[in-house]
């Protein structure tokens, strides 16, 4: 079985209420997540981390995906509560794609592109190149030189694993109390490869109120 845990837990403070519920094109930010999950035909089964408030909400709009689960309560930090997303699958699953609930814009072709790659290689993440130039900066802002932007590459969701390999990962990184960020990062801690698929779609994270504008000008 290859399952997605839609990460939904955090607090939107920067947007100032519930980004996952924002209207987006008529329809709740994580509506959108959860029909790219649904219509991917590389995806079994869907569980959704949800902070404490958000858990009535939540349910009912899933309760529209046949996919949808279960709900899983979230943690303090994003790590600690793609763990509890992660204990919470059944022990026939075979690929595990975490996903943040704030990306909205992913297509279903991208997330089996993931799959299939996670399949052959164990581990695999969607990405994006870098075209911007680069620059590095002290503090006050003064640029002190520039980065070479060749093998950069900007990370997304979804990152998709064996789900013995990403288990395992999470594990050490929480016998260590270490803080991660994403997926590749706790299975680099643990040398597991990761390989990256290149996603030309836009698949941007809603993070501030004028990313609701930029994504419903993206939506296909």
């Amino acid at each position: 079985m290859t399952a997605a845990v839609i990460v939904a837990a955090g607090s939107g403070t920067r947007m100032g209420f519930d980004k996952l519920l924002a209207p987006l094109a008529g329809q709740p930010v994580l509506r959108h997540t959860l029909n790219a999950f649904q219509l991917c035909p590389d995806i079994d089964a869907i569980w959704i981390v949800s902070s404490p408030a958000s858990q009535s909400t939540f349910l009912a709009l899933a309760a529209d995906f046949p996919k949808f689960r279960g709900l899983v309560p979230g943690g303090p930090e994003r790590h600690l509560s793609v763990w509890n997303g992660l204990s919470a699958l059944p022990p026939d699953t075979d690929c595990v794609a975490v996903h943040d609930g704030a990306r909205p814009l992913i297509r279903p072709a991208q997330i089996s592109r993931c799959i299939a790659a996670a399949r052959l290689h164990g581990a695999a993440a969607s990405a994006r190149r870098i075209t911007d130039t680069l620059k590095r900066a002290d503090s006050d802002g003064r640029v002190t030189a520039s980065v070479d932007r060749d093998h950069l590459w900007a990370m997304e969701t979804p990152q998709v694993f064996r789900f013995p390999l990403l288990y395992a990962a999470y594990q050490k990184v929480l016998q260590n109390g270490t803080l991660v960020t994403d997926e590749v990062s706790a299975a680099t801690l643990s040398d597991i490869p990761v390989w990256l698929v290149e996603n030309l779609s836009p698949n941007l994270k809603i993070t501030l109120p004028g990313d609701l504008e930029s994504a419903a000008a993206l939506l296909p």
